[in-house]
């Protein structure tokens, strides 16, 4: 086979080279057609245009192949934990018993915030999104901590940055929900792992103790690896793209959350349980729903099913299904909403319109359900996500900046106005 196609334009043949990554996946490189040929290519987002080369996470939607650093996401979310995982995506290989416990004692040391950030906190609504005040506090570190706005800092200065947030923004992530709820803030542990602090700042009260159930932190921690990167999504394009003008990681990332924070993206769990309400205020039949949703000329759709990128099956689904049933069975919810979401569930697995066409429960259906479990409100979801897929876009920034890849810096096709006459105001 060719390593090159050739395009045939205006009586000229122009070579464009082929481009083949580990997995055996096939590119064109059109980086010298502008400048050979005068053309840029149009690709309206960017669904067909790859922006960059990247070992950290690979996607097969088709075979339903979701990999970190080359390890399956089975294996992950079975045999790791998140902090591990973490290192994985950012540094690239798994780390040694003495590099973990190394990582985690200098996040564990870096959890606590400057008092001045309940400043900024206090100056929030009780009714502001979570998601906003979250992506306003991580942007405000970069205040607190000044030289990180130095593109070129030594490698060290980069990786405290990098420890600082993840160490913080579980911190930040809590706080957000504590000013929803309009509750005082409680501080870090240092005695406890990860995901279990985090529960602890987002549901305990000064007024009493707080019992870590084991069951939903490890469910939690489990969570948070399936959806810790993703490939080239719009929020971890986002943190490259605010990266690559050299902006801080605080502000790359703070971008990022607020890209995850638009509906067609991080907002899918959210969309899964406002749809079951509907369908529980409705009455709760669930068979008029799923009725509806086969009726092609009906505008309902039923959130949480399918996936636009797996196209047979989610990966992550089948994981993230056991840890729902087991947060259930543990805390015994008697929800009417996830009932129906139960019904749905039996329904989406076995009805033959459904399989068919691979509308499956996806993650988002799961972790909605798990998040609902919790008696966590439904405009925290996003901020969950957000915790999860922090690693990864740690790592695309790292790697981005690592390569010295240039500032994105997309084309168009201009559709406007062509020359046009000034008129006065006193003529208009």
């Amino acid at each position: 086979m060719s390593d090159k196609a050739e395009l045939h334009y205006n009586g000229n043949v122009y070579q464009l080279p082929i481009v083949e990554g580990t997995q055996n996946e096939k590119a064109l490189d059109i980086s010298r057609l502008r400048g050979e040929s005068g053309l840029i290519t149009l690709d309206k987002g960017f669904k067909n245009t790859g922006s960059t080369e990247s070992a950290i996470t690979f996607l097969n939607g088709e075979e339903g192949v979701l990999k970190y650093r080359g390890y399956s996401i089975e294996d992950l979310a079975d045999k790791s934990s998140f902090v591990e995982v973490s290192y994985l995506l950012i540094y690239g290989e798994l780390p040694t018993t003495e590099q973990l416990e190394s990582f985690k004692e200098e996040i564990t040391n870096h959890t606590l915030v400057h008092e001045d950030v309940r400043s900024i906190l206090d100056g929030f609504p009780s009714k502001s999104h979570p998601m906003g005040v979250l992506s306003s506090l991580v942007s405000s570190l970069t205040a607190f901590y000044p030289k990180s706005l130095d593109p070129n800092r030594s490698a060290s200065e980069v990786n405290g940055t990098i420890i600082r947030l993840l160490a913080k923004l579980p911190t930040l992530a809590a706080w957000s929900y504590k000013n929803r709820m309009r509750q005082p803030v409680i501080y870090p542990n240092n005695s406890l792992d990860y995901c279990s602090n985090f529960l602890r700042m987002m549901f305990a009260l000064p007024t009493e103790e707080y019992q870590i159930n084991s069951v939903v932190a490890k469910a939690l921690d489990k969570l948070l690896i399936l959806h810790a990167d993703h490939e080239q999504n719009c929020s971890a394009s986002t943190v490259r793209i605010v990266g690559s003008s050299h902006a801080s990681l605080y502000t790359s990332v703070s971008a990022g959350i607020a890209a995850l924070w638009g509906p067609l993206h991080g907002g899918a769990n959210q969309a899964v349980i406002e749809m079951l309400e509907n369908i529980r205020r409705d009455g709760g039949d669930v068979e008029k729903y799923v009725a509806r949703a086969k009726d092609k000329s009906d505008s309902f759709r039923l959130m949480g099913f399918g996936h636009r990128v797996y196209k047979n099956f989610d990966p992550r689904a089948t994981i993230i299904k056991k840890a729902a049933d087991d947060v259930l069975k543990e805390l015994g919810v008697d929800d009417p909403v996830l009932d129906i979401a139960k019904k749905l569930e039996v329904i989406a697995l076995n009805d033959e319109y459904f399989v068919a066409r691979g509308l499956y429960p996806n993650v988002d259906f799961y972790s909605g359900i798990i998040y609902r479990a919790l008696g966590i409100p439904t405009d925290m979801f996003t901020v969950m996500f957000a915790i999860g897929r922090l690693p990864g876009w740690i790592a695309q920034w790292k790697e981005m900046r690592e390569n010295n890849e240039p500032i994105g810096r997309p084309r168009q096709v201009y559709t406007g106005n062509t020359s046009r006459d000034y008129v006065t105001i006193d003529k208009r």
